[in-house]
């Protein structure tokens, strides 16, 4: 995290000091009862997990996985669910929640690393308690075992490698999250805008290679092409629809011309990246131009996607909270908390209780983080020089070609 300008009143100095052994332990035991609890009341590790393991389970029976028109991923996730299908069911239902716990912590970690905050420092630790305890989509995320979390891990990652110039290296870790799951496919703009071509190519090349080799192996190869995409591009069933976040799903339930609403979408999508390019444009030392430019690219998709959920924040929230440190910060805005607010487990709006009603609430944290995300890429901020001197270094690796 960066200091100096940033630090306001001695309190960042306070936040990068090492936890101590008490926080450690609550934050254990919060993430502990969520996993047991969802160990004790979810089968399958989660409805979303069960559906690629029931999927896997088809496809060692000899079945098509895609016969399940809910099964959105692509080949490669079949075989990587494969183990769940032949692990006992009393294993699954634990090591699943467990795995999804990691992968959000470990997330969160590289972010820290990202943005310079030491693992063991106060902020590390009561950041992750923070979204445990105050982000409803992270208890969502858990309780359905949704495979977007390689995307929440992979993420942070393949920036963190941007930020020490292993653009390959990031390449390939944003191909293997895709080639289960093609939720981050629209970061790949960020290494067109690098022009990062070889990069580019790996992060290509990786889910295409799996998803080819993985479909051969399928009864059903080209399942995802003439089953899946067609389901998408109708906008799902009545069923996905409920839960659906972006404009161009809840504005119909509204009244608003199907046409109209995802004239709406795609037209904040296109804002999004247009302030994305701009971000990527002032290049500024330091994550915060690499961790913003991603973010605008994702809340831009999300934005228009088919379909979009409360946990696909998780993607981009930590990189955000990571960042808070950083004077200008879209953390240190009214907006970022505004957008939060109806995310906070507990808070009712009358009216939107239940549960199929709950994506007005959402598409509400998603258009307000996107528009308070977009302004900030499109009005730039310089860059702050980092206590550990990290920025320079940065400007070098973001900078080199090859």
């Amino acid at each position: 995290m960066n200091a100096g300008k940033s630090d306001v009143s001695g309190v960042t100095g306070w936040w990068l000091r090492p936890a101590a052994w008490q926080a450690w332990a609550v934050l254990g035991v919060v993430l502990g009862a969520l996993v047991l609890r969802v160990a004790c009341r979810v089968p399958d590790g989660g409805m979303d997990n069960g559906i690629v393991a029931r999927a896997a389970g088809a496809w060692l029976e000899g079945r098509s996985p895609y016969a399940d028109r809910h099964f959105l991923y692509l080949p490669g996730a079949v075989l990587a669910a494969v183990p769940q299908a032949v692990l006992p069911q009393g294993v699954v239902r634990v090591l699943v929640p467990v795995g999804v716990v990691g992968a959000l912590a470990g997330g969160w970690g590289c972010a820290l690393r990202l943005h310079g905050v030491p693992w063991r420092s106060r902020f590390a630790v009561l950041g992750l308690l923070g979204l445990a305890l105050g982000f409803a989509p992270f208890g969502h995320l858990v309780e359905l075992g949704n495979w977007t979390v390689a995307s929440a891990l992979a993420l942070p990652l393949a920036l963190l490698c941007v930020c020490r110039g292993r653009w390959r290296w990031a390449g390939a870790v944003i191909g293997a999250a895709v080639a289960v799951k093609p939720l981050l496919v629209p970061v790949l703009l960020l290494f067109v805008f690098a022009r990062r071509w070889r990069a580019l190519g790996v992060a290509v090349g990786v889910p295409v290679a799996v998803s080819a080799a993985a479909a051969l192996l399928l009864p059903d190869p080209a399942g995802f092409l003439t089953r899946t995409l067609p389901f998408l591009l109708r906008g799902g069933d009545s069923f996905v629809r409920l839960y659906e976040a972006s404009p161009a799903a809840v504005l119909p339930r509204v009244g608003v011309p199907g046409v109209a609403a995802s004239l709406v979408a795609g037209v904040g999508a296109l804002v999004g990246v247009g302030c994305a390019w701009r971000r990527w444009g002032r290049g500024d030392a330091g994550a915060a131009r690499v961790a913003e430019t991603a973010v605008a690219l994702m809340l831009a998709a999300f934005l228009v996607s088919r379909p979009s959920y409360d946990h696909y924040l998780l993607v981009v929230l930590p990189l955000l909270l990571a960042g808070a440190g950083e004077a200008g910060a879209v953390v240190r805005g009214a907006g970022f908390w505004v957008a939060l607010v109806p995310q906070v487990p507990g808070f009712t709006w009358v009216g939107l209780e239940p549960g199929v009603r709950r994506a007005y609430k959402d598409v509400f944290t998603l258009c307000v983080l996107a528009i308070t995300v977009f302004r900030r890429c499109a009005a730039g901020r310089g860059g702050v020089p980092s206590a550990s001197g990290a920025a320079p270094r940065q400007r070098a690796v973001l900078t080199r070609t090859g």
